[in-house]
């Protein structure tokens, strides 16, 4: 079996304020809270996961939250910037009046790599992007938004990722994971510079990844307002257990097979130290709370149930 990437699975970035960031991307940015759960590897933080009406893979920006971390120090070796999609030019005007009247720092509707984009940042310096999908890929809209449904943000697409050098990436993406470098582009904050487009087997901006070359940055230190890692899609769990044994006999170091309950994961990193996560589609967020009320209380994987009360007694409530 010749496994394959369907595009973005969900993208997670680092809060230190849980209640700002539930207020800001459910009511500023109108995503749906579809999972309240924590990190599985450190169950006193938070991990909440937003995106579109019905949890779709690929739709999730997801935060985990430690109050204490300090803010990111930008630079190289890590993902500069989240693309989050919406359909149509006249959408990015819309969002553009909604960020000006709400003080969301923002930029002005560019011309990027051949697509209308709206570049902002969240109160934490999360960089974030608008990007015109032209209506690829998937997306449904979350009923109770404030956000118009024609307006809304409909996944994710496309992930910029900034590193000193190309190769040692591009020998991972190209030759371990399949991936295709479809074009490039001059960098928008470095025109000097070039960004690389590495394609998955879906189509548009959902199953992109963007590689900016600029060897000028320091190596970035994590913090509040950076992003965790990214992960990719595998349709099922037969292409997902391909996956293990293709980048075994490759010889990447990984964490094996993890069961996330909501889906199954594969972690390693790549050259430049930037995590990446293969994740399945399914089971889905579904699998434990019914659709019409995801998100609405703190949901456990089964291995962690019996250990609720604590749990919660260490977790801040979200403000509602």
């Amino acid at each position: 079996m010749n496994p394959m990437l369907t595009g973005l699975h969900h993208l997670t970035a680092v809060t230190a304020r849980a209640g700002e960031n539930f207020a800001f991307y459910t009511q500023t940015l109108g995503m749906r809270l579809v999972k309240k759960t924590v990190n599985q590897d450190d169950v006193r933080a938070y991990h909440l996961f937003y995106g579109d009406g019905v949890a779709s893979p690929g739709s999730d920006i997801t935060f985990f939250d430690w109050p204490d971390v300090p803010q990111e120090q930008r630079g190289s070796h890590t993902i500069t910037r989240t693309g989050l999609r919406v359909r149509s030019a006249a959408s990015l005007a819309w969002w553009a009046t909604r960020f000006a009247e709400a003080g969301v720092k923002h930029g002005a509707i560019v011309e990027r790599d051949g697509r209308a984009v709206l570049d902002f940042e969240d109160f934490e310096g999360q960089r974030l992007a608008l990007v015109e999908d032209g209506g690829l890929g998937d997306g449904e809209p979350w009923a109770a938004s404030p956000i118009p449904a024609e307006h809304q943000i409909r996944g994710l697409g496309p992930i910029t990722m900034t590193v000193t050098q190309l190769a040692p990436t591009d020998l991972v993406l190209t030759k371990a994971l399949a991936m295709e470098e479809v074009r490039t582009y001059a960098d928008p904050e470095s025109p000097r510079h070039t960004v690389h487009v590495f394609g998955m087997e879906g189509a548009g901006p959902a199953a992109e990844l963007h590689v900016a070359v600029r060897p000028d940055l320091p190596v970035a230190r994590p913090g509040a307002g950076g992003v965790h890692h990214v992960a990719f899609r595998v349709p099922n769990e037969a292409q997902h257990k391909a996956w293990e044994v293709r980048l075994r006999a490759l010889g990447i170091q990984t964490s094996g097979i993890v069961d996330r309950y909501y889906f199954r994961s594969i972690y390693f990193r790549e050259p430049n130290g930037i995590l990446f996560e293969l994740a399945t589609d399914g089971p889905g967020f579904d699998v434990d709370e019914p659709l019409a009320t995801l998100g609405e209380r703190l949901a456990l994987p089964p291995f962690l149930e019996p250990r609720r009360a604590d749990i919660e007694a260490n977790l801040k409530p979200l403000a509602t």
